[in-house]
């Protein structure tokens, strides 16, 4: 009798440990989230829309902090926009349309950029909030964008209208700030 009673004990403690061990009930992984544990699928254009929204944030809409600018030094802009900036920027204020295949599509072709810096100038010192003491310093570029621009149109006439010559022109501000009285505690620093 006590035999059977420790063999059922054991069988019971190694049910136990193998049914905690299969994922299904496990007491140590929280509460369950009921309808909300179920993975929802997401589309992958919000996906990259959410990506892209992202990137620009990190790339193109931040304001660097850059140190103090030497007396009589020259003033020079940081480095021009970057070709996916101008892509970028071209895309919202042109995008293209359609995309329905074998209906309309849209496409640029051989594109070319051409970049020219049109004003390179600094702002006098003032407080900003978070940074303290700094000066503006803005650079605007004038972008010309160059391409091929095919649309191809299946309904109800096929048909392929070419673009050779167009172009586009995006202007693109850059601006930082440059710490007056530097970093160190001189002079307009707040810490």
């Amino acid at each position: 009798m006590a035999y059977t009673r420790l063999s059922l004990l054991y069988g019971l403690v190694l049910t136990a440990l193998a049914v905690g061990a299969t994922g299904c009930i496990n007491p140590a992984a929280g509460p369950d989230m009921g309808l909300f544990g179920v993975p929802i699928p997401v589309s992958p254009y919000f996906q990259d829309k959410l990506e892209d929204r992202a990137w620009e944030h990190e790339r193109y809409e931040r304001v660097p902090v850059l140190g103090e600018v030497p007396p009589g030094a020259e003033i020079k802009a940081l480095d021009p926009p970057s070709d996916d900036e101008v892509m970028r920027a071209l895309e919202k204020a042109r995008p293209i349309e359609g995309g329905l295949p074998f209906l309309y599509e849209k496409q640029r072709n051989n594109v070319r950029i051409v970049k020219e810096k049109i004003a390179d100038y600094m702002d006098p010192p003032r407080f900003f909030p978070l940074v303290g003491m700094a000066q503006l310093h803005h650079a605007h570029y004038k972008c010309t964008v160059y391409f091929e621009e095919r649309t191809w149109v299946g309904w109800p006439v096929p048909h392929e209208i070419i673009d050779e010559d167009a172009q586009e022109v995006i202007y693109i501000d850059h601006n930082h700030l440059h710490i007056v009285g530097g970093a160190d505690g001189g002079v307009g620093s707040n810490y």
